[in-house]
């Protein structure tokens, strides 16, 4: 019997991979001899370098670059094993995953001083060098927990992108949200052209435009410490940004899906470095080879911390079993809480929640990994049965 284990991370719990190695460890329990594949998942959001990097057998590296402040911070990203689908050996060619925030998030913040007026993805540009700089022929950039409302534009400037003022002076380093308005050209001539060699992929999640109601700012932007004052600076420094870059670049990002991830970083990837914004349970799926792992299954095993009806927008468990139910494999989660009366459709033969049978959403997390092995061997012995 095959069984392939691909769950995320139970937030503050426990990591993807080790969850995996606790559901493994209830498959074993049901049946002894049993061929388990461990492919930790994520869906670009936190975990995405570690699940990536546990998954292919690659390496984590650690570099120096800006904090949103523009304090150094220690911020790490992976290079994908050989079991990554784009991988193509020890040196060249490899596939880097790099989590925004580890650079630029608001994590990075103390609640006291976080303004999205006064922070930049700088950072998060020199950590796209970094992974280029090991010799990334591509970078999946997952771009979720932003301290940033700065369009990308910090980012960019890492990049080797020139803003330049109404006098033609080059604007301040480090462009902060409260900066846009100065802008008032983009020179993409000086980029390292390492960017357009590389193929860069942003995982985003949202949908949430640039600007308007549901844009970066107004949407986002109280949760990194705007005031609704700051609100209005922000949206009408994105509107500057957005119609600069309609005149210098021909682009129109405004209104575009996912433009407003990040604080528009997800608007700034595409714009001034051609990267395309993707889902990002897809964009994992294919960079650790789910589907070829997925071939010869006779069971596929996911989970997540909650199970319920946002999951059906296409967070990790339910990307799982789409693309295992795709190819004729049966697919049992095992989140930490589910919630009642969700139809997913037929994409699970089982959802068996740890918080379940008397056992409270607290308990649950102080035994999560007992619960998870618990479960897991129900669920196998069960299917091995005949009953799910």
């Amino acid at each position: 019997m095959k069984v392939l284990i691909a769950p995320d991370s139970f937030k503050e719990c426990l990591s993807a991979a080790e969850v995996a190695e606790a559901m493994a460890a209830g498959v074993r329990a049901a049946v002894v001899g049993a061929a388990i594949d461990l492919c930790p998942m994520a869906d670009g959001g936190e975990g995405t370098v570690s699940a990536m990097v546990a998954a292919t057998g690659g390496e984590v590296r650690t570099v120096e670059v800006s904090g949103p402040l523009g304090e150094t911070v220690q911020a790490s990203f992976g290079l994908l094993g050989p079991s990554g689908a784009a991988a193509a050996g020890p040196a060249a060619g490899r596939t880097a995953v790099i989590e925004m925030a580890a650079a630029s998030g608001l994590d990075l913040v103390s609640p006291p001083r976080r303004n999205p007026m006064l922070t930049t993805t700088y950072g998060t540009g020199e950590l796209i060098l970094a992974a280029l700089g090991a010799a990334a022929a591509e970078v999946v950039i997952g771009i979720g927990g932003s301290a940033t409302v700065d369009g990308g534009c910090g980012c960019a400037q890492a990049l080797g992108v020139r803003f330049t003022d109404a006098k033609g002076l080059p604007c301040p380093c480090g462009l902060v949200g409260g900066g846009l308005t100065i802008v008032q050209h983009i020179d993409l001539s000086r980029r390292d052209p390492r960017i357009a060699a590389a193929c860069l992929r942003v995982a985003c999640d949202v949908t949430n435009p640039l600007t308007g109601p549901e844009g970066a700012a107004a949407w986002y932007g109280p949760q990194k410490g705007a005031t609704p004052e700051m609100v209005d600076l922000l949206e009408a420094g994105l509107g500057h940004l957005a119609a600069v870059i309609r005149r210098d670049l021909g682009l129109d990002i405004e209104h575009v899906p996912g433009a407003g991830a990040a604080g528009g970083l997800g608007a700034g990837l595409v714009a001034f470095a051609g990267a395309r914004l993707q889902r990002g349970v897809e964009i994992v799926a294919e960079a650790v080879d789910l589907a070829r792992r997925l071939e010869g299954a006779d069971l596929c095993i996911t989970g997540e911390g909650r199970f319920d009806r946002q999951s059906l927008s296409g967070k990790t468990a339910v990307g799982v079993a789409r693309l295992a139910s795709a190819r004729g494999v049966p697919v049992v989660c095992i989140p930490g809480q589910a919630e009642a009366g969700v139809d997913h459709g037929g994409l699970f033969a089982d959802v068996r929640p740890l918080s379940a049978g008397g056992v409270a959403p607290t308990e649950a997390m102080a035994r999560v990994r007992e619960l998870l092995t618990q479960r897991t061997a129900e669920a196998v012995a069960a299917f091995v049965r005949g009953i799910l």
